[in-house]
């Protein structure tokens, strides 16, 4: 694969000219599509999932408030739209969430980008799983011990890390932070999103314009960045033909295993570049 600064060698870039469908929501899809770029691929989006603000306010209101009154030992964050869905809640006390948390209070990541979306937010990160990127990674190398935890997520989430932190003799407070919806969200319910980070748009298709693509074999690879864009991906282009299922970890590529869809790569790192590079080997030679 390529340099760190992005560059390719001589020998050329490794998807020259390959349709690599994102499916992730237009305001996060920009560090994937220009690391697609970098590689040569020309990214193509089709926004699957959105977050909407969590049903139940009141439920995480008053979870809010607790993790601000020092109640959690650790706050566990399994995703960047949780740090969303928090900083909301910052906001509607006219505070910066960094602010909010007690000096006490461990933070714990599942990934690059949750970790990435805490640090943004001016919150250091404890503990995060080295390599695997999961609940199960979570809970393999965790530190808190029989602490009290509040995990905040989807409510779509598997109930995997709440259960192992339990065995591991935890006390998880689980609270709904946002909803997962199909694209688009309803706007008045829309949780806020951070933009692409200047990157250029992506040529945005409709779930049949996709479609047609994949029929007529002109997408090399799409890429799954969550178990549930797995399940829209099923539901809207499968059987996927001669294009090749990214899966962005192990949860992913076990819940299009699941519902019988073929993993071509899973990336070993939870990052744009690790992506790039799963989908280098699903489709080399």
């Amino acid at each position: 694969m390529g340099t760190t600064n992005g560059e390719y060698p001589a020998g050329g870039r490794p998807l020259e000219g390959c349709r690599v469908l994102v499916t992730r929501s237009p305001d996060r899809s920009g560090p994937l599509a220009e690391a697609l770029r970098l590689a040569g691929a020309v990214p193509l989006l089709l926004p699957l999932t959105a977050a909407e603000r969590a049903p139940d306010q009141a439920a995480l209101d008053e979870a809010f408030d607790a993790l601000g009154a020092g109640r959690f030992e650790w706050l566990v964050v399994s995703s960047a739209t949780t740090v969303l869905a928090l900083q909301e809640k910052a906001g509607e006390r006219a505070v910066e969430l960094g602010d909010w948390l007690p000096a006490g209070t461990r933070v714990a990541a599942v990934g690059p980008a949750s970790r990435k979306a805490l640090e943004a937010a001016g919150i250091a990160v404890h503990f995060a799983p080295r390599h695997d990127h999961s609940a199960a990674g979570i809970v393999n190398g965790w530190p808190g011990g029989p602490a009290d935890v509040l995990l905040p997520q989807a409510d779509i989430a598997a109930p995997a890390l709440a259960r192992g932190l339990e065995a591991k003799g935890a006390r998880v407070c689980t609270v709904v932070a946002y909803a997962t919806v199909d694209f688009p969200a309803e706007p008045a319910r829309r949780l806020g999103q951070a933009n692409s980070e200047g990157s250029a748009p992506l040529p945005l298709l409709t779930p049949a314009e996709a479609k047609a693509e994949v029929d007529d074999g002109a997408l090399a690879a799409v890429v799954a960045a969550s178990p549930s864009a797995v399940r829209r991906i099923s539901a809207t282009l499968a059987p996927l033909g001669s294009c090749r299922l990214v899966a962005i970890g192990p949860a992913t590529a076990a819940e299009a295993a699941a519902i019988g869809l073929t993993v071509a790569a899973t990336a070993r790192e939870a990052t744009p570049e690790g992506l790039v590079a799963a989908v280098v080997r699903a489709l080399a030679p």
